[in-house]
């Protein structure tokens, strides 16, 4: 099939899993479409929302309608390593034999992954960066395609370990979820008070993603929107020389080079799931909040004024 058949089964099929996903989950249309392009891309997602805005329940759909392979992992203060990745035991013949911890699934929801210790936390970061886990010595490949979706609640934050900022940058999208409309909300109330169960049918297979993955990498991107993602990400660090007032009024640090390449490849996956064969500036744009909100640290006149991440980046779009 040729790229630009590729693409254009891949949009028909993105619109299909948006009404598959529909079935389960009302509105936040914004919310997986950024899940979905991460996964288009290969990158991982964290989703941030208050208690009760079916997190959980939208990953898991979004893993049915993939058909892929999904685990779910609650995190909490008295979380070790071993509790995710596994550990060697001695079996009858007094052997080590490793058993496998919930790491090993192709789409692993770490829930509240801010509730438990850094050495825990780290414990995930070589899974999400390498595809692979080490075990006294031996290094075990995860299945492909592998995302991590990780959810933090913003509100109760006593007795929480925040994420660095080294594994924040492992974050394709840091997704904001918003309460529903009146509307959403009197369709949720009444579908999920119902006896009615709902199917939802698998769309992909596991090889189907991979090869939309290197479908997305071959999409050309033209000179011009690459230098635009680059200035825009460059434009948020308040120490270079070029810096803008503005900038250096409000942030402590800015976006890293992961920034920009995410950039790129979530420009590359919009393009294709509306249809078009190259990105262009636009693209960036629409991708640019989920991909920067997380990577720009405000300093403490940002934070007594009010100015909110989302404010400087609208700012330096």
């Amino acid at each position: 099939m040729s790229d630009v058949a590729a693409i254009n089964s891949l949009v028909k099929k993105h619109a299909g899993l948006k009404s598959e996903i529909a079935k389960v989950i009302v509105g936040q249309e914004v919310v997986i479409d950024q899940i979905l392009l991460s996964i288009y891309t290969g990158g991982h997602s964290l989703l941030i929302g208050v208690p009760g805005l079916a997190k959980t329940l939208m990953v898991n759909t979004i893993a049915q309608t993939l058909g892929l392979d999904f685990k779910r992992i609650q995190f909490t203060p008295d979380l070790m390593p071993s509790d995710i990745l596994g550990s060697e035991v001695l079996d009858q013949n007094r052997n080590f034999k490793f058993i496998k911890g919930p790491v090993f699934a192709n789409i692993i929801l770490a829930d509240e992954i801010n509730r438990t210790p850094p050495k825990t936390q780290a414990a995930l970061l070589e899974a999400m960066q390498e595809r692979a886990v080490t075990i006294a010595g031996h290094q075990y490949k995860l299945d492909l395609p592998y995302f991590v979706l990780a959810t933090q609640n913003p509100i109760e934050q006593e007795g929480t370990y925040p994420l660095p900022e080294a594994q924040l940058d492992r974050f394709m999208f840091a997704i904001e979820l918003k309460y529903p409309s009146i509307a959403e909300e009197i369709q949720v109330v009444k579908s999920t008070t119902s006896d009615e169960k709902v199917t939802v049918n698998a769309l992909f297979s596991a090889e189907e993603i991979l090869e939309v993955q290197h479908l997305i990498r071959r999409i050309p991107v033209p000179e011009n929107v690459v230098e635009y993602a680059v200035k825009l990400v460059n434009r948020t660090r308040p120490l270079l020389e070029t810096a803008n007032d503005f900038v250096r009024q409000y942030i402590e640090w800015g976006a890293g080079p992961r920034a920009s390449q995410n950039l790129i490849l979530g420009a590359k996956a919009h393009a294709a799931i509306n249809g078009k064969f190259s990105p262009d500036i636009e693209d960036v744009q629409a991708v640019a909040m989920g991909i920067l909100r997380h990577r720009i640290i405000k300093n403490y006149k940002a934070e007594a004024e009010g100015i909110s991440e989302e404010d400087i980046i609208g700012k330096l779009l």
